[in-house]
């Protein structure tokens, strides 16, 4: 029930809340960054390490944030603060709802100019926008593009408006009902592009690059970003996964949805891969281009191939699509507060959301261009929004998230929400309990610069930390060791 007494919406089924939660975390990460974060980490050993984080990190604590949602029945500041009620807990622990809930709006305010950026590009691949002979062509079209407060500025604004659009029709009639074509459609558009990558002559190098594992082709750094990607890229810590999670039917395994959304989160991103890279191999360029790959290589690369402008089209519609979907998860967490404790209808709800985003999007925005001097501490103001959420709030959300579950709550709120055989339910609750907050920890001091991390000499240090807090914990609490005996 809502804090309105009114039943909370559902999703139709299962599949609707999956493609919903895979739309949340299949965005400009899987498409974007995932491609280049592999070509500049060795390939194949990072694909295969980030796997590994997906598994040990990225499921567990979406787990959590699932039953969080589904337990406590709304936005992240009611649903915790219901599910810490419940265990007789301070009132205080829903601040983490709150956090989660400001961190996905910040990220969104963002985002948007970022999904703008894919946007623009579709419209230039169709007027014939994009032309150059080098990539320093290309980069300059790039900086052109954001140089231009009232091109980005009407991207970026075309972006909100669609989002509430959807946003503002419901659960069923507008998100539902958007990513039941939306999912689908971008997955046929990455096979089309595979496919023609099989004949673009740089597929088999492609192939080896992502599959094939050496180990000393990655770099401590590349485990921190294998770590740190498989933490972002499903969402979490941001409300959205929280959020959806409050539609879920009670029927629905929670495990099973989040192992599935995870698989398609991943298999998007290694297509993704399939696609880009055969491209950038047939043309001769350098897979570790960063973050101007898509936007500045892979263009160049289109106008080379036969059909490349068909073929860049179909690209950018479908990073287009995959920004969108990212967006209306976004915003969700506070479009639902609104309508639950303020008694706004969903429109409205949206509408006004809406309108704060753009003015706070905007500032964003000008950071490319009229506000490119306004500084603090030599960061603009799209700096800040990026470094306040990527550094601190997702890693601090997370951190209190699994904290909870594992330490705080009552045992059997998560064992009776997750519904998991006694084995599973156990290797969940040690992963939350000690895997998942190491992990965290590890990402947010290396992330702030506090210590440099090096997973090559400090590993026996980190599984001394890690057998030290599985001790205490398991003295002190011992809920794992319970877990295994009803086994």
């Amino acid at each position: 029930m809502t804090s309105s007494g009114q039943p909370r919406t559902q999703w139709l089924g299962r599949w609707g809340f999956m493609l919903a939660a895979t739309g949340s975390a299949v965005g400009l990460g899987n498409i974007w960054k995932f491609p280049y974060i592999t070509g500049e980490f060795g390939g194949g050993a990072f694909v295969l390490v980030y796997l590994a984080c997906i598994f040990a990190v990225g499921v567990p604590v979406m787990m959590t944030e699932i039953a969080f949602g589904r337990r406590g029945q709304g936005s992240p500041v009611d649903a915790i603060r219901r599910v810490v009620n419940e265990s007789g807990r301070s009132s205080v622990w829903s601040l983490i709802g709150w956090m989660a809930m400001l961190c996905g709006f910040m990220v969104l305010s963002f985002y948007v100019v970022v999904a703008g950026w894919s946007f623009s590009y579709l419209w230039k691949m169709l007027t014939g926008g994009l032309s150059g002979s080098s990539v320093n062509d290309m980069a300059a079209v790039f900086g052109a593009n954001n140089a231009n407060p009232l091109n980005l500025g009407f991207w970026s604004t075309l972006v909100t408006l669609l989002t509430m659009l959807i946003v503002g029709k419901g659960v069923q009639k507008g998100i539902e009902k958007s990513v039941s074509w939306m999912m689908p459609g971008l997955v046929i558009m990455l096979v089309i592009l595979i496919g023609f990558g099989l004949f673009s002559g740089g597929f088999g190098a492609a192939v080896n690059f992502l599959f094939s594992f050496n180990a000393g082709s990655l770099s401590s750094e590349g485990l921190l970003a294998a770590l740190g990607h498989a933490f972002f890229t499903l969402s979490l810590a941001s409300g959205a996964i929280l959020t959806y999670g409050s539609y879920l039917p009670k029927g629905a395994s929670i495990g099973r949805t989040t192992v599935s959304v995870a698989v398609a989160d991943t298999v998007v991103a290694l297509m993704a891969g399939l696609a880009i890279f055969p491209v950038i191999f047939a043309n001769g360029m350098d897979p570790g281009e960063g973050p101007g790959l898509i936007f500045m290589s892979l263009p160049l690369a289109f106008q080379a191939m036969p059909l490349g402008t068909l073929f860049g089209i179909l690209f950018f519609l479908m990073l287009s699509m995959a920004a969108l979907t990212s967006a209306i998860s976004m915003v969700e967490a506070t479009v639902s507060w609104l309508c639950d404790n303020k008694g706004i209808s969903r429109p409205a709800a949206a509408w006004g959301t809406g309108i704060v985003l753009w003015l706070i999007s905007t500032l964003a925005m000008l950071s490319f261009n009229l506000g490119a001097d306004w500084t603090l501490a030599d960061k603009t103001f799209f700096d800040w929004l990026d470094y306040l959420t990527s550094r601190w709030m997702m890693p601090l959300g997370g951190l209190g998230m699994v904290l909870l579950a594992g330490f705080i709550l009552k045992s059997d709120t998560f064992r009776d929400e997750l519904g998991l055989a006694p084995l599973p339910y156990a290797l969940w609750l040690a992963m939350v309990r000690y895997v998942s907050p190491l992990g965290i920890v590890v990402i947010f001091v290396d992330a702030l610069g506090v210590y440099q991390v090096s997973f090559a000499a400090h590993w026996p240090w980190l599984l001394a930390i890690l057998v030290v807090m599985a001790t205490l914990g398991e003295t002190l609490s011992p809920r794992l060791r319970h877990a295994l005996r009803a086994g």
